[in-house]
């Protein structure tokens, strides 16, 4: 599932060549998890002027509203002057006059919904809940950690939540919590105050880290130049269950959080 670095990557990957673009059509294939919310052909005329992220969220500005672009579990974005004939999992179509944004989504979980503007209780739904932006100048290390405080439940469950951090999915919640030498089943509420403040710092450079790499390509992620990511290549402990810590040596183990594979070391993360 494309995660908050991957959402990043894919944005960086073309929003500078689609800003500005006027829409010339739009084509939709088989429905997604949510409907358009909107006619298609309100949107020919409009144009691209910016896109930013929230969360897992690409947010399309346009003129008059926005378009809300979620990747669900297999989807992925292209921006292409001339893309081939579209296939049987490409579901939305973008045409415009600097390039063809196309979602392709075998799953179907994303989606691509309308709203007037981030305000409209459409956009809210969506975006209402969702926690402090890692990347972002407010993710503030006391507020961090004035929200755990409040949450009982496992540390990696909280951070998978989005509720007080947003976007630290399955693969980053494994690679910061061991960064921050911290447990996953640790309860968030225990952290200290020192112990949430290394977590925070893990999370900025996790996510960074990952963000340069390109993001993590397990099965098929690619940015919408096709590219594909390589911070899995540096993992300490993701997908490396039975196999040395790359800073004491013993095995990596693993177990399921919320139906969720999660991996740690021991003997470097305390309860």
């Amino acid at each position: 599932m494309p995660e908050l670095p991957e959402v990043e990557v894919t944005r960086l990957s073309f929003a500078d060549r689609i800003a500005g673009a006027a829409i010339e059509g739009v084509r939709l294939g088989k429905p997604l998890r949510w409907p358009l919310g909107c006619s298609p052909d309100s949107l020919v005329g409009q144009h691209v002027l910016a896109v930013r992220r929230r969360g897992k969220y690409l947010l399309l500005d346009l003129e008059r509203g926005l378009l809300l672009v979620h990747l669900g579990m297999s989807g992925s974005l292209s921006f292409t002057l001339n893309p081939p004939e579209a296939g049987k999992h490409d579901h939305f179509e973008l045409r415009t006059a600097q390039g063809v944004l196309r979602l392709h989504d075998p799953r179907r979980f994303g989606a691509v919904v309308f709203a007037t503007h981030e305000a409209d209780p459409v956009a809210q739904k969506l975006l209402g809940k969702l926690g402090m932006e890692p990347l972002g100048a407010d993710f503030d290390a006391k507020r961090f950690h004035l929200g755990l405080a409040k949450r009982k439940s496992p540390i990696k469950q909280v951070l998978l939540a989005g509720e007080v951090v947003v976007g630290v999915g399955n693969i980053y919640a494994s690679e910061v919590l061991f960064l921050s030498g911290i447990r996953p089943s640790t309860p968030a509420s225990r952290l200290s105050r020192p112990r949430a403040a290394r977590l925070h710092q893990a999370i900025r450079d996790v996510l960074a880290r990952a963000v340069e790499r390109g993001g993590s390509t397990l099965r098929d992620f690619s940015n919408a130049q096709g590219e594909a990511g390589h911070f899995q290549l540096d993992a300490m402990v993701y997908a490396r269950a039975g196999l040395a810590c790359k800073v004491c040596a013993n095995p990596i183990r693993a177990m399921r959080q919320g139906q969720r594979s999660t991996f740690f070391c021991a003997q470097c993360q305390k309860p």
